[in-house]
């Protein structure tokens, strides 16, 4: 069982690890509900969806509430390395390849697939959070973090997403709030 929680502050674009004392954040766990958390390990700024916040398939929004890290993808990979689908391409990222593929939503570095626990609200159906393929990921140089502009995921700086991937396991809950 994982020792650490993810808490994603959507309002001020932050991400903070923190170690628990002793085991995960269960569904029904007080924790969930507080604003006091133990043992800040990691923190950084981050990039969530352009469309707000919103649990609805198809919507572009950060989904709300408890999620767990389902997969962690793209372990020993060099930063910058680009994923389709949740499969590497053989490509790094640089500006050449940005301006072949102007369009395309760069995933990059690491994957860390997040799962709903909430069901009817991030989980199942038309709000199902895996399903809508929703993640922690790397992004090239160029995205500024600490401002809002995904298509739904939680954006990274490839060192920073690096840093999180080698920190917490799968399993690690995840607390997606405004």
């Amino acid at each position: 069982m994982s020792i650490y929680h993810i808490l994603i502050e959507i309002s001020i674009q932050k991400l903070t690890v923190y170690k628990s004392t002793d085991k995960n954040w269960l569904e029904n766990d007080d924790r969930w509900n507080t604003n006091i958390y133990l043992d800040p390990v990691f923190s950084t700024s981050v990039s969530t969806a352009a469309n707000g916040v919103g649990e609805q398939y198809n919507s572009f929004k950060t989904p709300l509430g408890k999620h767990k890290i389902k997969a962690k993808i793209g372990q020993n990979y060099p930063i910058e390395s680009v994923f389709v689908g949740r499969r590497a391409t053989g490509e790094v990222w640089n500006e050449s390849l940005s301006k072949q593929y102007p369009n395309r939503d760069w995933i990059l570095t690491r994957i860390l697939w997040l799962s709903g626990l909430e069901k009817g609200k991030n989980r199942f159906g038309c709000v199902d959070t895996m399903k809508r393929y929703v993640y922690i990921h790397g992004s090239p140089p160029s995205v500024k973090m600490g401002t809002v502009g995904s298509k739904g995921c939680i954006r990274m700086t490839g060192k920073d997403i690096v840093t999180l991937f080698d920190i917490v396991p799968n399993g690690t809950t995840v607390n997606l709030k405004l």
